[in-house]
């Protein structure tokens, strides 16, 4: 079998029985592809040893990837060259006879300062307020706004909605409505690598904001079973989504780009900081390992040491003794 068929038949196998995005079967397809182009696309199966394993990590370094992308696609890599292990076409992994280091890699959340969550919170209920009271304004026009009036809740409920539960851009955007409890104030979450779990509205004001929305949505005439939509009446897209997040950015006035993921980010560092503890905030984040959820015990430890170094009581008692 050549590597190029090997590929397709592994693609249409794996994510067959994989409970898997189309965005992870996207980028396995993509990473695949990238090394049928290296290895070249006519190559045995069976002539996929380490050595070709070692040249691809070594072309890689030398195009000047970052360790954690090279990691990712000798993932994707050992993934494939396992299935063809367990299918009986491989005799053995070649990743079992091969040992690469890419050097420990630490990632720091991006997050955003109280101010600024509080700035892009504000800003989306000030355009929320806004279009109310001119819809409220124009006398027998409530229909023909709908869409605009739509679009403003919608919005305001998704900048709440990704703060208020720490959801991933991709789980917002595969919602449906069947996915939203309202009496029990819960959203069903189609996790990532198929690790579903449940997102609770704790807030009234946040609950109140997606009771709107969902009012609103539900005005809308369209065959499309998604939660938020976009303007043709479809299902509105991570793009459109993170879209949303960097327009409400610019109105407010922040001058650094936001991505919704910082949302994420945003929340569970202020979680850890208002004394949450770990293993709820990992169970919140939807992380199957908590080594994932201690990366953001980085900044509040860094939070922590810059509030002692300006209050902590041996500063001034020091000072007195010179004194």
């Amino acid at each position: 079998m050549k590597l190029q068929q090997a590929g397709v038949e592994f693609l249409s196998g794996y994510f067959s029985t994989n409970d898997r995005r189309n965005k992870t079967k996207a980028a396995y397809s993509c990473d695949l592809a990238q090394f049928q182009d290296f290895a070249g696309a006519d190559l045995a199966l069976l002539s996929l040893g380490g050595e070709v394993v070692e040249r691809w990590a070594a072309h890689l370094r030398q195009a000047e990837y970052a360790p954690s992308s090279i990691r990712r696609k000798m993932v994707v890599l050992k993934v494939f060259c396992s299935y063809w292990v367990r299918k009986g076409n491989l005799p053995e992994s070649p990743f079992w006879r091969v040992k690469l280091s890419f050097g420990r890699v630490i990632q720091l959340p991006r997050t955003l300062t109280e101010r600024e969550m509080r700035a892009l919170l504000s800003q989306a209920r000030r355009k929320h307020s806004l279009a109310q009271a001119n819809l409220r304004s124009i006398p027998g026009r409530r229909r023909l706004d709908l869409p605009r009036q739509y679009r403003v809740i919608r919005n305001l409920a998704l900048l709440d909605l990704l703060f208020a539960t720490g959801m991933r851009v991709g789980e917002s955007s595969a919602l449906d409505l069947q996915d939203f409890a309202l009496q029990d104030a819960v959203f069903r979450v189609q996790g990532k690598g198929g690790r579903n779990r449940l997102a609770f509205a704790v807030d009234a004001e946040t609950l109140q904001i997606q009771r709107e929305h969902l009012e609103a949505r539900l005005r809308i005439t369209t065959e499309c079973p998604a939660l938020f939509l976009n303007a043709s009446g479809g299902r509105l897209s991570t793009q459109g989504i993170s879209k949303v997040i960097a327009q409400l950015q610019r109105d407010a006035g922040i001058e650094r780009h936001v991505t919704p993921h910082m949302l994420r980010h945003t929340v569970a560092t202020m979680l850890l900081r208002n004394g949450a503890d770990i293993r709820v905030v990992q169970e919140f984040l939807g992380h199957s390992s908590i080594t994932t959820t201690q990366r953001y015990t980085h900044i509040t430890k860094e939070h922590l040491v810059s509030v002692l170094r300006k209050h902590h009581p041996s500063l001034s008692l020091r000072t007195e003794s010179r004194a």
